[in-house]
């Protein structure tokens, strides 16, 4: 009977500081509610491919040319993708290395990587050319190329964005519930029906790269960007435009490459920039979108407040320190900085390991305790660690096996959280459509009101698409990567090389039926049952510059959401289209 009486007061004290979880929850779901997967930059190169136009050369010369530009280039699979580093080590190539052009394109790969496809023409070296670039030649000829002499190199960069978004009956035609507190709530979200609003973006900046000395180069990167939304999105059906700067930073890079081949790099950088580790798991959202800020699921922004980064490789080996702040919604700013060191050796071509270490040493986050009392984020630790195999290479039939395993502990409190995940794959590319078929489970802890202990996953910075760590796309919306466990289908299937489909099937379930820190409407559950979604992505990779990209998703509200809300939840139907023209 104590025992009883006991349960009783910590729910019923839950229950008291139920309400407070609304900044929380807001805080979350305003950087997630996202439906484009945002630049390319950053992501992990899973396989380069490199096409040589040279009719009439004989085959050794051809194999020649094709291993200069490999070693011009320097990208291999498992680097994060670097466009602005490409497109120099092109431009370089193309002066000195005997190519008449070089140019590349990118697409998704098997298992979430980028596929890079390097092209080039075979020509008379262009090593005597003194100068290239508008600013020396002005005549606006090397178009986006400002400056290309003696090893210096500035290219203007531009990005335009146009999204079309729909929901009928968004937050399960319930916005009253599922808002009702939430500091970006205006007076008319969407909800019950049909609602529509269009977002977009312009973003325009100057990189650059130039030599200090042999083989050590400085490199830096300015941006500003415009964001507007008009229509009932999520949050309001307020018109708004936000202009701000995007990126702004500085790096040093230097490296060697021996006669044997053995080459170590070493990068260091500090600024206001992306980042993301591994895929996403556990950081890679470290801006907010939407408020004043607009373009909530344009997912505009990606550079964080600041970014100290040191990177070092050695062949295969690579280790890097970091210092994350993210660039967070001033009206829901936790203050939060993370602090890590991370360590990945790919043991062969087709094995990858991971290990990464976190601290928070700076935080204003809480999270909410049953007994009513609440936990600071600061002094949070997470270990993860992580690895990808393939049964054989890239472009070859066979297996895929992912995994990440992570467990958060607190400096100064009784924290024991995890999560982890598990996914396996086929591969079939020479067969029609190329299909690529995934099962993915995975496990992010609730918190056990039966135990002293804090069991519930924080998930700091994770998201990115609906690929990587989005889980499903209106369903994210109400439930992130917190106390949820989730079975995913997936298949991708490239009917031309250009076109892909992605259709994915999705069951979610409540890890624990206290959910404090989540959506307030779904603080206290009665089933584990969240619910269903399918969805299906459209990808068009038209060129290098264009990118076109659609999506129909639906949800079912799960027992645990209709014994919650009541009144009849409906079906969540969602459509997306946008337009990406980038140069």
């Amino acid at each position: 009977m104590q025992c009883m009486n006991a349960k009783r007061r910590r729910w019923r004290s839950a229950r008291i500081v139920a309400a407070l979880g609304v900044l929380l929850y807001a805080l979350s779901a305003a950087s997630h509610a996202q439906v484009a997967a945002g630049p390319e930059a950053g992501r992990r190169v899973e396989q380069v491919i490199i096409t040589l136009d040279a009719p009439g050369e004989p085959a050794d010369r051809r194999e020649r040319a094709i291993d200069r530009l490999r070693r011009a280039v320097s990208l291999f699979p498992g680097n994060r993708f670097s466009p602005e580093a490409l497109d120099y080590a092109l431009a370089r190539a193309v002066q000195s290395q005997g190519f008449e052009r070089a140019d590349y394109s990118v697409r998704d790969g098997d298992d979430g990587g980028l596929v890079v496809h390097i092209e080039a023409v075979i020509g008379s070296a262009r090593a005597g050319s003194s100068t290239e670039g508008m600013l020396v030649e002005k005549s606006g000829t090397g178009f986006p190329v400002l400056y290309d002499r003696d090893g210096t190199y500035v290219k203007l960069k531009a990005e335009a964005f146009a999204l079309h978004y729909s929901n009928v009956n968004a937050w399960y035609g319930r916005p009253g519930a599922m808002l009702d507190g939430n500091p970006l709530a205006g007076e008319r979200p969407a909800g019950e029906g049909y609602q529509q609003w269009l977002e977009g973006y312009l973003h325009g900046g100057v990189y650059g790269i130039a030599p200090l000395r042999a083989q050590t180069y400085m490199y830096g990167g300015a941006s500003a960007m415009l964001t507007g939304s008009v229509g009932s999105e999520l949050f309001t059906d307020q018109t708004r435009t936000h202009v701000a700067v995007e990126d702004a930073y500085l790096g040093l890079v230097t490296g060697r490459t021996r006669e044997n081949g053995d080459r170590w790099v070493l990068n260091a950088s500090a600024g206001r920039q992306r980042f993301t580790l591994g895929d996403g798991f556990l950081i890679v959202n470290t801006a907010a979108n939407g408020g004043d800020r607009a373009a909530l699921q344009a997912n505009a922004r990606w550079a964080n407040d600041f970014l100290g980064l040191v990177q070092f490789q050695y062949n295969n080996t690579r280790i890097e320190g970091f210092r994350v702040d993210p660039d967070e919604l001033p009206q829901l700013d936790t203050r939060t900085v993370i602090d890590g060191v991370n360590i990945e050796l790919d043991a062969s071509p087709r094995t990858h390991f991971a290990v990464s270490y976190l601290t928070v040493p700076e935080s204003d986050a809480v999270s909410y305790l049953p007994d009513g009392g609440t936990l600071n984020r600061e002094g949070l630790r997470v270990a993860d660690v992580r690895w990808r195999w393939r049964s054989r290479p890239a472009g070859k039939p066979g297996w895929l096996l992912s995994g990440e395993y992570g467990q958060q502990r607190h400096r100064r409190a009784d924290v024991r959280a995890s999560a982890y995940a598990l996914e396996l794959g086929h591969t079939l590319p020479t067969t029609s459509w190329s299909p690529v078929l995934s099962y993915r489970y995975a496990r992010f802890s609730g918190d056990d009101p039966q135990t002293v202990r804090f069991e519930r996953w924080d998930p700091l910075l994770s998201g990115g698409n609906g690929e990587q760590w989005v889980q499903g796309i209106n369903h994210f919306k109400v439930v992130q990567d917190s106390n949820v466990i989730s079975h995913r289908v997936q298949a991708r299937l490239r009917p031309t090389p250009r076109i892909e489909l992605v259709p994915q099937l999705w069951v979610f379930r409540a890890d624990s039926m206290l959910n404090l820190g989540g959506n307030p409407a779904l603080s206290f559950l009665r089933s584990h049952d969240y619910g269903t979604e399918a969805n299906l992505t459209v990808k068009f990779f038209h060129s290098r510059n264009l990118y076109l990209h659609g999506h129909l998703a639906v949800t079912r509200p799960g027992r645990a959401v209709k014994l919650a809300l009541k009144d009849s939840p409906q079906n969540w139907w969602s459509s997306a289209f946008f337009v990406r023209y980038a140069f």
